[in-house]
């Protein structure tokens, strides 16, 4: 009995032995040669537009990411300069008689800043932006970034349809310009962008306070250009910041073509019209020089601008004896600077010498007044400087009526 026991015993071990000889090896330990090669990162891809929206996910410093460019071709007062990942902007002519320029390294955000670029460094596409000035506004509308825009110096003056429906919704924030600029609000709004403007006393400008606050700010220094096509052309300026250069460039083009088209019919006239600006402000009548602004419109419009020698950008005191002996019998009376002149009683109310003047009498007082809102901004300040080419054709179809048969007036009225 005892022998049978050992014997199944005998069995049951050789089975045992026998299937654990048969059972498969444990798999080898991996060795650093057999693990898995980690992917690859994905390569970098040259775009074949601006990025207006997000940054670069993978950096190439061969890499081209501002394929759409523009030439600065009708202002001296700034430029641009570009490479690869970032372009350098310059004011050189931030306000009149500016001693001093002001420098932007504007760096494709993803990528790195460039080392030894003078100026301060903004990150593009610019996220939210302030705008200290209405003539800023138009420009946005025309690139379609008002929805970056975030807050203004006032909320009063806008008459740029786009801005002025944020503003009844409660989107924008109002800032203060100037010297009273709100830095607090400004540090907790934490702006991409502050862009601003300059004249030059400390006392008065906003940028050297935000500059010290640490807030991102650009001046722009569009009113400065006495060039209408000049002045048009600070879209660009805008449009870096938000890499909308060659919507910028076809933008304005498009405004250049329309303006030297007008011009040209203009150009042909064989009769010039008299014209003479402005009105009294404070006992004295201060008339545009003939290097101004307004005098080029006129030239391009096919006027004969009295005051046309008088070889100035800003406006010259004049005393009313002066302007009656000069433009007494003038054909037209244009721009009067004064938004509240709707009717010629309001031209009487405000000085009852205006009505011995001939344009007065024949009913040729143009004010430009025609689009104005409920707290007197004026839109010929605002888009009307954008639209040059627009301004020019309501010159033209006041001077020159049969040149421009179809053209309904848009900035200005006659004061009747």
């Amino acid at each position: 009995m005892n022998q049978m026991i050992a014997i199944r015993r005998a069995t049951l071990l050789l089975l045992a032995l026998l299937l654990t000889a048969c059972a498969a090896p444990p798999p080898p330990v991996a060795q650093p040669a057999d693990l898995p090669a980690p992917a690859e990162s994905a390569a970098a891809v040259a775009p074949d537009a601006n990025l207006t929206d997000g940054c670069v996910e993978t950096y190439d410093p061969s890499i081209d990411y501002f394929p759409q460019k523009t030439d600065v071709t009708h202002s001296d007062s700034f430029a641009v300069e570009y490479h690869n990942n970032y372009k350098i902007v310059t004011v050189s002519n931030p306000w009149q008689g500016a001693q001093e320029s002001f420098q932007y390294v504007l760096v494709q955000c993803g990528t790195p800043a460039p080392e030894g670029v003078d100026g301060p460094v903004i990150e593009v596409p610019v996220r939210s932006l302030v705008a200290l000035s209405t003539t800023y506004l138009p420009h946005l509308a025309s690139l379609g970034l008002t929805d970056r825009l975030v807050g203004l110096d006032s909320l009063l003056w806008a008459t740029t349809p786009e801005v002025v429906a944020l503003i009844e919704a409660g989107e924008l924030v109002e800032v203060g310009g100037g010297s009273t600029v709100n830095l607090e609000q400004l540090l907790e709004m934490e702006p991409g962008l502050v862009m601003a403007y300059g004249i030059g006393i400390p006392e008065y400008d906003a940028h050297p306070l935000l500059i010290e606050a640490g807030i991102p700010v650009a001046l722009n220094g569009d009113f400065v250009e006495q060039d209408p096509l000049g002045r048009t052309e600070w879209i660009k300026f805008i449009a870096f910041f938000f890499n909308k250069d060659g919507e910028a460039d076809q933008i304005f083009n498009s405004s250049v073509d329309s303006y030297n088209a007008t011009a040209a019919l203009a150009a042909g006239v064989t009769a010039r019209p008299t014209v003479f600006l402005s009105s009294i402000y404070d006992g004295t009548w201060w008339m545009p020089g003939g290097d101004s602004y307004t005098a080029r419109l006129l030239v391009d419009a096919g006027a004969d601008y009295l005051w046309a020698d008088a070889a100035a950008v800003g406006s010259s005191p004049v005393d009313f004896e002066t302007v009656f002996e000069t433009a007494g019998n003038a054909d037209f009376w244009l721009n009067p600077d004064n938004s509240f002149w709707n009717v010629q009683a309001d031209v009487m109310q405000s000085d009852e010498r205006y009505g011995e003047f001939a344009a007065v009498a024949n009913g040729h007082l143009y004010n430009n007044n025609a689009l104005v809102n409920a707290n007197g901004g004026n839109a010929f300040y605002e888009s009307g400087a954008a639209h040059p080419e627009v301004v020019l054709m309501d010159l033209v179809k006041i001077l020159h009526p049969e040149l421009l048969p179809d053209h309904q007036l848009v900035y200005y009225k006659v004061v009747e």
